[in-house]
């Protein structure tokens, strides 16, 4: 049985495991104004226009057809089973685009659901699914270890520009410019499919030692992610980790993408990794 696995440019696949193994990658046009680019931006050309355009980026849903041209290639194949894990439905309604496209070529082989998260959260996800179906050629037992890694992962990072979270809502005006004159590190996570500001540090220091002290709990048996949105404090943060955790821990180093770098904005930095 071969395995593919389909998933929106919300997430972000290791590069390593991206060019490995059968991982489709559905579009999301990107907005800068009257700028429109259906593809998106690679990581340099979307940071670098990020950091000099006044304007704040967007971004839209894949349709159903985007999902369609690339099911068109498997549909109903014997010897074929895609994997669709998207974007969480708490962010975007993602999921009902795809399961519109597999009713509307009458797909069977296919299975599509949520990683209950985004960016590299749900790209470790399916980077451990595809090594995992590599070794089990078995369909039902994917899908369960699928369910088991959903809810094992884990990702925190620390915001770094403010301004992002203000244009979200997700901060007040007031809220923003005190806390970037006190060098106030919000802490963002990703559960139950949200993302949430679970903590308020004062200084890198400190916010960097909260991430770090929440990886005691992680299984070493699998990797762990970095995660950067084109920020220079990302390596600081690998070399303490290392100093702390013992070596032989698989570690995959990545940056975040257009789609979810659109909404957080650059310079935030953190850590993506599975608990016991």
């Amino acid at each position: 049985m071969k395995f593919v696995f389909v998933t929106d440019a919300s997430t972000d696949v290791a590069d390593k495991i991206k060019q490995k193994y059968n991982i489709e990658i559905v579009p999301i046009e990107l907005r800068f104004g009257d700028e429109i680019f259906p593809e998106g931006l690679d990581n340099k050309q979307f940071y670098s226009k990020v950091r000099t355009s006044n304007v704040m980026p967007k971004t839209s849903m894949p349709n159903a057809y985007k999902f369609e041209q690339i099911y068109q290639k498997y549909c109903n194949k014997p010897d074929v089973f895609v994997f669709t894990i998207v974007i969480s439905m708490d962010l975007s309604q993602t999921k009902l685009q795809a399961q519109m496209a597999a009713e509307n070529l009458g797909m069977k082989n296919v299975f599509i659901d949520e990683g209950r998260g985004a960016t590299i959260f749900t790209g470790a996800i399916i980077g451990e699914l595809a090594r995992y179906a590599e070794k089990v050629d078995d369909v039902e037992k994917v899908k369960q270890r699928f369910y088991v890694l959903r809810d094992k992962v884990r990702l925190y990072g620390i915001i770094g520009d403010l301004k992002y979270l203000r244009a979200s809502g997700r901060l007040s005006g007031a809220s923003a410019t005190i806390g970037a004159m006190l060098k106030v590190r919000p802490i963002c996570a990703v559960k139950d499919g949200k993302v949430l500001n679970v903590a308020k540090l004062m200084g890198d220091a400190k916010a960097e030692s909260y991430l770090l002290d929440l990886l005691k709990n992680m299984d070493t048996s699998l990797p762990i992610y970095t995660l950067n949105t084109n920020s220079s404090k990302a390596a600081g943060l690998v070399e303490k980790y290392k100093k702390i955790f013992p070596p032989g821990q698989e570690l995959f180093t990545g940056e975040v993408g257009y789609v979810i770098g659109t909404h957080i904005g650059p310079d935030c930095y953190g850590f993506c990794w599975f608990d016991k």
